[in-house]
Parts: structure tokens; C-alpha cells; sequence
């Protein structure tokens, strides 16, 4: 993965590389006008020293940027549901001791999601917003899966393990459950599950023979069930340089989803339609982070930020 406030996967010790010199394909006026239905969440560090993640919006042609959480500290976005934004944030708490929280798009209507620590991690959404599916490190310090309210009230505790289960997210239907961990395997792999903890399976195969990537590299990335055509994208780091793959949800059809393009891409969001893919993109040397805009036959649109170093983790959300 690309980068956010995990120590792990700090975009540092990764090998993301992109040619940079692309700032725009297309002309602003011809972005479709679909794109005015979204508006795109995103994460910037806007001072490294202090550790300080805060959350920014803008319109989807990349127009309108606005900082929505306006305070020192890890404020991090990674999911949304109609037009409300799910973020992780130490306030409240000690450093890098995280809750859920939702608001509005504008930032508006903040509020903490009871009392139930996350990790620092995808979360799936369900039931109109009520119920959640997190990792948790409140067990011993190990990321496990559990079912959670609105109010931050446990529902049901999915896996007791110690593999570092993380990016759960739910399928379309909420019946399903996606996830990162290394479960026998060398490295971590996409798995999936009923979301009662049944039928529990490995969905990835990382390619034996590619040695190309770092031990900290992702080899399956956090997941995104695109409903739209019910596939699952996802990031691996092969043959030198970490892309977004596309896989069913039988784990059938694995394919490299951008194409004729030297980018390499990370964390991503798909439009609710499915027609678009925001997705962040760092120079070679991991120095400069930025959100580019694809469509769904996997060519890149245009370049949506370059102000800050560091413009991470983009979610589209939803507007009237």
C-alpha cells in the first residue's frame, strides 16, 4: 500500500513508482457530468513532524478543495456510505489509539462511534449505515474481525487469531466478507467469508516465482467490491511494480486492471456506478503522493491533486 498513518506500511518503505511528468489527458470540460453526483474524500499530511493526517474534499473533476477536519493530529478517511464519510482519528485518545467517527461531507456533524477501539484499517459498512464490520487490536494487541453498531457496541467477534487480520470490507449484499492476513501462506492474501464467520476461504494466490517485491510490500491490498459488474480490485506489488488487480468473487478471472499506462497505482475508491476509479499514484522515489482519476477499461482521465507531498486514500462519497 501506498502510504496513511500505518507504521507498517508507510509509504516510505514501499516501491510504488510513477512517471510524474502527467498532470492531465483531458480538459476540464470534458470530465462527464456524471461525476457531479460525487464528491472524492482524501487524506493529506500537511506536517510531517507533528504526524498531522487531515482530511480534505473536493468535486470529482478535482475542482472545490476544501480541508474538513481542520485539526492537528491523524484524522484519516477510508470509507463511505450514502453521504456520510467514516474516518479513523486519535483524538479523544493517545497517540495513534484510534476510533471510528462519521460526518457529513462538509465536515459537519462529527461524531465518535461508541467506544470500541480500531485499528488503523478498511472498514466495511452495512444495514443503512448501522452496522460496521472493523479490526480491532483490543485483544493482546492483534488486529481481529468483529461486527459492530453504530454505537460502538460489539455484535459479534469474527476471527480469534494471531494473523493480523485487517481491510475488512462487506460484499454488496453485506453477506459477505472480504479481508487481508497471512493464514499459512509467506505472504498476505485476499480471504473471504459469510459474515457470521463461516465458510472461511482463501480468495489469492500470490505468484510463487515473483520475487520482485519487499516483505513490507502489499501482495493482495486492501479489497473493493465493485457491485456494478461484482468484481473485487485490490493491490499487488508484481514484477516490479504495484498495480490494481481485478478478481471474482469465486476467485476466478485474476487480471491486471489498468492497462498501457507506466503508472503504478494503490489505494483506490470506485465510483458507486461503477464507472470511475479514483486512485493515488507516488513519484519513484515515494516523495510525492497524488490522486489520478481512471475510468473502468483502466485508462487514467486526469490528474486531480498536486498541492501538498503527501494526498493519499481517496473515498468518493456520494452527494444529492
Amino acid at each position: 500500500m501506498i502510504g496513511g498513518p500505518r507504521i507498517a506500511d508507510h509509504p516510505m518503505k514501499t516501491t510504488i513508482a510513477v512517471l510524474f511528468f502527467i498532470t492531465s489527458v483531458f480538459g476540464q470540460s470534458q470530465i462527464p457530468k456524471v461525476l457531479s453526483n460525487y464528491k472524492i474524500a482524501y487524506n493529506v499530511l500537511l506536517d510531517k513532524a507533528k504526524d498531522d493526517y487531515e482530511i480534505f474534499v473536493m468535486n470529482a473533476d478535482g475542482s472545490g478543495k476544501k480541508n474538513i477536519t481542520n485539526r492537528e493530529g491523524v484524522d484519516w478517511v477510508y470509507t463511505s456510505f450514502g453521504k456520510r464519510i467514516y474516518f479513523v482519528s486519535d483524538r479523544d485518545t493517545t497517540y495513534r489509539k484510534y476510533f471510528l467517527y462519521e460526518m457529513d461531507a462538509d465536515g459537519n456533524n462529527v461524531r465518535r462511534i461508541g467506544k470500541f477501539p480500531v485499528a488503523d484499517s478498511w472498514q466495511g459498512v452495512r444495514k443503512n449505515g448501522t452496522e460496521f464490520v472493523v479490526s480491532s487490536n483490543k485483544e493482546q494487541r492483534r488486529n481481529e474481525l468483529y461486527l459492530i453498531d453504530r454505537n460502538g457496541n460489539e455484535v459479534r467477534r469474527l476471527t480469534n487469531d494471531t494473523l493480523y487480520d485487517n481491510d475488512p470490507i462487506f460484499s454488496p449484499d453485506g453477506e459477505q466478507i472480504v479481508f487481508r492476513s497471512k493464514r499459512g501462506t509467506k505472504h498476505d492474501e485476499l480471504w473471504i467469508m459469510r459474515t457470521d464467520g463461516s465458510n472461511l476461504h482463501r480468495l489469492t494466490r500470490y505468484p510463487e516465482e515473483d520475487t520482485t517485491a519487499f516483505i513490507h510490500s502489499y501482495h493482495a491490498g486492501p479489497p473493493f467490491w465493485e457491485p456494478n459488474n461484482n468484481f473485487i480490485s485490490y493491490i499487488s506489488n508484481q514484477q516490479g511494480r504495484s498495480s490494481i488487480f481485478l478478481i471474482a468473487p469465486d476467485g476466478s478471472g485474476g487480471r491486471r486492471f489498468t492497462a498501457d499506462t507506466t503508472m503504478n497505482e494503490g489505494w483506490h475508491s470506485w465510483s458507486h456506478d461503477g464507472l470511475y476509479l479514483a486512485v493515488e499514484c507516488s513519484d519513484r522515489e515515494n516523495k510525492k503522493f497524488s490522486i489520478f482519476l481512471f475510468n473502468n477499461k483502466g485508462k487514467m482521465v486526469k490528474q486531480l491533486t498536486n498541492e501538498h507531498q503527501f494526498e493519499q486514500g481517496p473515498v468518493f462519497v456520494r452527494v444529492p
